[in-house]
């Protein structure tokens, strides 16, 4: 469980660093491990705020290592009700204990003894801001909840909040094989599943996707239905020569694959590589081509579809990525819609007379999202706005884009615009 931690701060993806530290862990075991680290990482400034007053010279004082066991006990006493209070107070201490020998056992248990023996916590009720008090209560950057609230108002700015610190479900989408083949080979394993929102996808009561029937043939892969909803709002031309040019980890690439003649599946960043070839080596149909590339200077003829799925801050998968919100800074939005225009910019005239220009994030904020294709447009006439036919209309923002919120839509929020180019 440290481990994982240290990894998630030293910089590794939440789902990486959990791959490498659960190891061949026990199915019940693994939940629950998950369960505890996407929690602390969720509830890190509520827990912190609970253990401060219990360290005289305060947190900072505290080796990190420690800092995380004192977070775990807390959050087990907290957050955890099968798990007695008495039970995560000493493991919390034989834990510390390993680590840096008796000198801080009593610290340790002296103050989650004194966790424990609080009773609800009357601070948060107190705080007259609406939005620092939602901010406090489920552990989200204060800046970010003060523009959520005047955007979206106070009760839905909360119901968003609680989805972020909900445990997201496992969705496949089908690859080798169509939607209802996948349906029922999973029904003939007697395994679980039902239709995702809007039929994107299947949702499968599993947590180990690599243990279901027809991974290892590729017959699918995971991805939220929020992308699999971006990849059908795309809506390229059937047969088509599609560039991905922000294709890792290459669920969008499989996705697009499907309809077109070829997709060349594109990134700049050598690390992904890896990951994007064994997806498409795993599920894809064989004509999906990855390359490294970078976005800014696209290695491709004008064509008829181009996606670009552009880099930005993930504010729509907090749920699915606990340690996000540990990381987003505000000052990145100004330095991300700069690059995002930059990147708008190279794909205009890599766009053939009558394709389609497909920008798409996982962002909720205007920013990054409608604010910035309007600018686009602005600059390039030559697009316009045109949204699928039959494409389902609550999924549309009044512009014609494809808005999904997660406390509306109860996937992950995603954002993307069809462009056409005039022909």
């Amino acid at each position: 469980m440290l481990g994982i931690l240290a990894k998630v701060r030293d910089g590794a993806p939440f789902d990486t660093a959990l791959a490498q530290g659960l190891g061949t862990l026990p199915d019940v075991d693994r939940r629950l491990a998950h369960e505890i680290a996407a929690g602390m990482l969720r509830q890190s400034s509520v827990l912190d705020g609970v253990l401060a007053p219990f360290v005289a010279r305060g947190l900072h004082s505290v080796d990190l290592p420690i800092l995380d066991v004192l977070r775990l006990g807390c959050y087990q006493i907290r957050f955890l009700d099968r798990v007695p209070p008495h039970a995560a107070v000493a493991t919390s201490v034989d834990l510390a204990g390993e680590i840096a020998g008796d000198r801080v056992r009593g610290f340790v248990n002296a103050v989650l003894r004194k966790v424990s023996a609080l009773g609800p916590d009357p601070m948060v009720s107190l705080i007259e801001n609406d939005a620092m008090r939602l901010a406090v209560a489920y552990s989200h950057p204060g800046w970010l909840v003060e523009r959520w609230v005047e955007r979206f108002g106070v009760e839905d700015t909360e119901q968003l909040l609680l989805w972020n610190n909900g445990q997201p479900a496992l969705v496949v989408q089908p690859a080798r094989i169509s939607l209802g083949d996948l349906e029922r080979l999973f029904s003939e394993a007697g395994i679980a599943a039902f239709p995702a929102p809007f039929g994107a996808g299947l949702v499968v009561e599993a947590t180990r996707p690599e243990q279901l029937p027809g991974f290892a043939t590729g017959d699918f892969f995971v991805q939220d239905p929020a992308q699999a909803l971006i990849v059908r709002f795309a809506a390229f031309p059937t047969g088509a020569l599609v560039y991905d040019a922000c294709a890792a980890p290459g669920g969008k690439t499989l996705g697009l694959s499907r309809r077109a003649s070829g997709v060349v599946a594109a990134d700049m960043a050598r690390r992904r590589m890896p990951r994007l070839r064994e997806n498409i080596a795993r599920a894809g149909l064989g004509h999906e081509y990855p390359v490294i590339a970078d976005a800014l200077y696209p290695p491709t003829r004008p064509v008829a579809g181009y996606f670009l799925d552009a880099p930005c801050l993930g504010t729509g998968t907090f749920a699915r990525h606990p340690d996000a919100r540990l990381r987003v800074k505000e000052s990145a939005l100004r330095r991300l819609t700069s690059e995002q225009a930059q990147l708008l910019e190279s794909a205009a005239d890599r766009v053939q007379a009558g394709g389609v220009l497909t920008y798409a994030t996982c962002s909720l904020e205007p920013e990054e999202d409608e604010l910035q294709v309007t600018a686009f447009l602005g600059r390039h006439p030559e697009f316009e706005r045109r949204p699928p036919e039959g494409f389902p209309k609550e999924l549309l923002s009044p512009l014609g884009d494809l808005l999904l919120l997660p406390q509306h839509h109860g996937m992950d929020g995603a954002y993307a615009a069809r462009l056409v180019k005039a022909g």
